[in-house]
């Protein structure tokens, strides 16, 4: 072993990630644009081809965990939950690694099922989160579809999306040996009370602040702290307003693209190239308004989405319901990482941070996530919507019952509740969750 293993690890990532690797993504990313542009849909195709910038988001995750396989020994590397509050860590230089943005990578390779047995067999249920079971999987059996992972020096969890990561937190912190901070976030059954967001303000200031800077070995710099918070607000501000473009008719992209153009805003957040990637692509869907370009050919039912997505499914239920003439428009779930932009202050990092990481719909009753839904079906002009029935993701699931009878009885909106898992495969049946999405659409057809 090198004397010197921290030089050795800097002279690979300079030479392997930041010469080579960077280079060769960009040209990659070149070759995509160019295919992306060329490509004219056929007269049967009925989704139509999606956003060039789509290229430059596979460039730039790809280039996130390329950089990983490098990070160990040249940055100090932090696992995090998907609601976790960030950008201290993104000020203090840390190498951030999502892991349920991981085990959905996992999922659309259709590995997540393999993983999850994984963990089964070591002894966890079934019943869990198939995130959490995928991560585990993924870091007992060393699988990853993304060559390797660095191992964390720090793990930050944040309750706002639920208990569970709490718990896998916890199995992560004695696998790996490392510290783990839990930001415990109350659960919100109006809007947050003062003495509610000054809670989380302390611990934001009182013990995530000291144990990063302690790991990282060095002092938050409250300037760039600013500036980061700065660059996460405008991502997320400019997240929303691409979400929104698909209230125009015929929409720009599906829901189903946002659900891979959301990478970004999660994984990098409050950093200058996420901003400017969002400003390319909201660029590229108002040039694809004014041309009168959608994503579906014919645009006859326009559809809401809650819950997570189903990843081993997502191009085949794209293409499906584009064949039928749906455009899934918009999703209570890539709404999460732009509704709040406008309670981020960059001059009050800890306390609108409070108040922003206070608020996210998993931290809000049921009542609340109705009346999103009933804004959603105003402002998009829905026709129907689809509730993915997540057997894993309880608290996501949890009254959607009520909710679709809701929608059908108030509002008169068609909706399904889909029955399935995000990335166990195991709990969809293909010929049942065709036949009930077809049915679906008459049910839509009918109330026209």
């Amino acid at each position: 072993m090198s004397a010197h293993p921290d030089r050795a690890a800097r002279t690979r990532y300079r030479l392997q990630y930041q010469l080579a690797g960077r280079t060769a993504l960009r040209a990659q990313r070149l070759r995509d644009e160019r295919r992306l542009a060329g490509r004219r849909a056929a007269p049967t195709d009925t989704l139509l081809p999606m956003p060039h910038s789509m290229a430059r988001m596979q460039e730039l995750m790809t280039r996130h965990y390329l950089e990983g396989r490098f990070a160990h020994g040249v940055r100090k590397v932090a696992w995090v939950t998907s609601g976790a509050p960030v950008e201290v860590l993104q000020a203090l230089d840390y190498f951030l690694v999502y892991p349920e943005n991981h085990a959905a990578l996992c999922g659309a390779r259709k590995l997540g099922e393999a993983l999850c047995a994984e963990a089964e067999d070591r002894g966890y249920s079934r019943d869990l989160c198939s995130y959490a079971r995928t991560d585990i999987g993924s870091v007992l059996s060393g699988r990853t579809p993304v060559g390797t992972l660095p191992p964390p020096d720090l793990l930050l969890c944040c309750t706002n999306i639920c208990q569970t990561v709490k718990y896998w937190y916890e199995v992560l912190a004695a696998q790996f040996g490392c510290p783990l901070v839990v930001v415990d976030t109350p659960f919100l059954y109006g809007e947050a009370q003062e003495h509610q967001v000054e809670y989380v303000r302390r611990q934001l200031e009182d013990e995530l602040v000291p144990a990063a800077e302690q790991v990282a070995g060095q002092a938050l710099s409250p300037a760039r702290l600013e500036r980061v918070v700065r660059e996460a607000r405008d991502a997320s501000a400019l997240w929303l307003e691409i979400l929104d473009r698909s209230q125009h008719r015929p929409a720009p992209m599906t829901a189903f693209d946002g659900f891979l153009l959301i990478g970004p805003i999660v994984n990098l957040r409050g950093r200058p190239e996420t901003t400017d990637f969002y400003r390319h692509l909201l660029a590229e869907l108002d040039a694809r308004i004014a041309a009168g370009v959608g994503a579906v050919r014919e645009e006859r039912f326009r559809v809401l989405w809650d819950n997570l997505p189903i990843w081993y499914r997502l191009s085949k239920l794209s293409h499906l319901l584009a064949a039928q003439g749906v455009n899934v428009v918009a999703s209570t779930y890539t709404y999460a990482w732009g509704e709040l932009a406008s309670m981020i202050d960059p001059a009050d990092p800890f306390g609108s941070g409070a108040r922003t990481y206070l608020h996210p719909i998993l931290n809000r009753s049921t009542g609340h996530k109705l009346e999103a839904m009933r804004g959603m079906v105003d402002a998009f002009a829905l026709d129907g919507a689809i509730l993915h029935s997540d057997r894993s993701c309880k608290p996501y699931s949890l009254g959607q019952i009520d909710q679709r009878d809701h929608l059908v009885g108030e509002l008169g909106v068609p909706a399904l509740l889909l029955e399935a898992d995000h990335n166990d495969q195991r709990a969809w049946s293909e010929e049942q969750g065709v036949g009930r999405i077809e049915a679906f659409v008459e049910m839509m057809e009918a109330a026209r």
